[in-house]
């Protein structure tokens, strides 16, 4: 059987939707595919209930006949973790449940994917890094990495140190246009001149990279104000906290943008809404706008959400929407199993599983 681990150098690099659309390239070429995600880093709330759809997914799209509990035997909550530290969690008991749960899911499969957990490191508090969990499962290690600039390649050096023998090589993924030719002539040429394998570099998905404005609205529980088209995709957050003239400057510059600021600063609405960039306004504090606000709203076709929180604590629910993939659907995965064809060498990749 060969077990290939789904890791990355940080969070939020797309290894979810790596992991579960290289399960279904396996099915789909006639092996018996099963899933495994021995840490829940996805979580609702601090107590432990999880929110991590991962294997609900995974169990869907592989008909797997498995409980939840099975596909992810930890709930790495912050109780968890607090108990672990206070010595309340054996390390060796729970190496030894995601061991069981692993063999028991592994039976008469060709193929075990594993998912990492949040990064590299998450799981050392009780010996369940993603190296050790590699160890562990004897599997072989794909390690997820953006790629923005040269500088980005230290991490990616310090995480393919810890995963030494078990490294099978490198997917990239999320790269933009403007880092395509750098990476092709210098960065690839240079990591496999160290012997690392680099099995391909997917492009920047805007349907993978962002969420849609709907989505937004649901998860932050948003009222929307104006009737206008909500399918655009927004990748990033602006807070408006500066003048009127300061802020247009500032929006102008943004590219799939939702603007978060007060609902009585008009100035600030008034400089969204003349950015092309600015998908939609965030409104804080439960504060309604003008008529006029959401008459020139409708006009620009810019959807405006109203919440009641502070302006603060919609950034940070906001980009946590984005981080947590909550696009991540059959659509997404199947998305992503067509960018890995074109853009990848499967090949190589699966058939490095066996190999010693």
């Amino acid at each position: 059987m060969n077990t290939l681990l789904i890791t990355a150098t940080e969070e939020s690099t797309g290894k979810t939707a790596i992991a579960l659309a290289l399960a279904t390239i396996a099915r789909d070429r006639g092996q018996s595919v099963g899933y495994m995600k021995p840490k829940g880093t996805r979580l609702q709330s601090n107590v432990g209930k999880t929110l991590d759809e991962d294997p609900m997914l995974a169990r869907e799209l592989l008909e797997l006949d498995a409980e939840m509990h099975e596909l992810e035997p930890v709930v790495y909550s912050p109780t968890f973790i607090d108990g672990a530290i206070r010595g309340q969690e054996d390390p060796d008991e729970l190496r030894q449940q995601v061991k069981t749960q692993f063999d028991a899911l592994a039976t008469d499969r060709d193929t075990m994917i594993v998912e990492g957990g949040g990064s590299l490191s998450t799981g050392g508090i009780v010996g369940l890094t993603d190296p050790e969990v590699a160890e562990l499962l004897d599997a072989k290690a794909v390690l997820v990495a953006d790629y923005t600039q040269p500088g980005d390649i230290d991490s990616l050096l310090g995480a393919i140190d810890q995963l030494g023998d078990r490294l099978a090589g490198v997917i990239f993924n999320r790269i933009s246009e403007s880092a395509f030719e750098e990476l092709d002539s210098d960065v690839i040429p240079f990591l496999e001149s160290r012997g690392v394998e680099v099995f391909g570099a997917v492009p920047q998905e805007q349907r993978l990279a962002g969420v849609t404005i709907e989505d937004l609205a649901a998860e932050l529980g948003a009222d929307i104000l104006t009737d206008t088209p909500t399918d655009a995709y927004v990748e990033r957050f602006l807070v408006g906290a500066m003048g009127g003239d300061e802020a247009l400057r500032y929006f102008r510059r943004a590219r799939n943008a939702a603007a978060i600021t007060g609902g009585d600063r008009s100035d600030i609405h008034t400089a969204a809404l003349e950015a092309s960039g600015v998908k939609c306004l965030i409104l804080t504090g439960g504060h309604r706008p003008s008529s006029a606000i959401l008459g020139r709203a409708e006009e620009a076709n810019t959807p405006i959400l109203q919440i009641n929180t502070d302006t603060l604590t919609a950034v940070e629910r906001a980009e946590s929407v984005v981080r947590s993939g909550r696009t991540r659907d059959a659509e997404t995965v199947e998305t992503m199993a067509g960018l890995l064809t074109e853009r990848v060498d499967l090949d190589a990749l699966l058939g490095a599983v066996g190999e010693d």
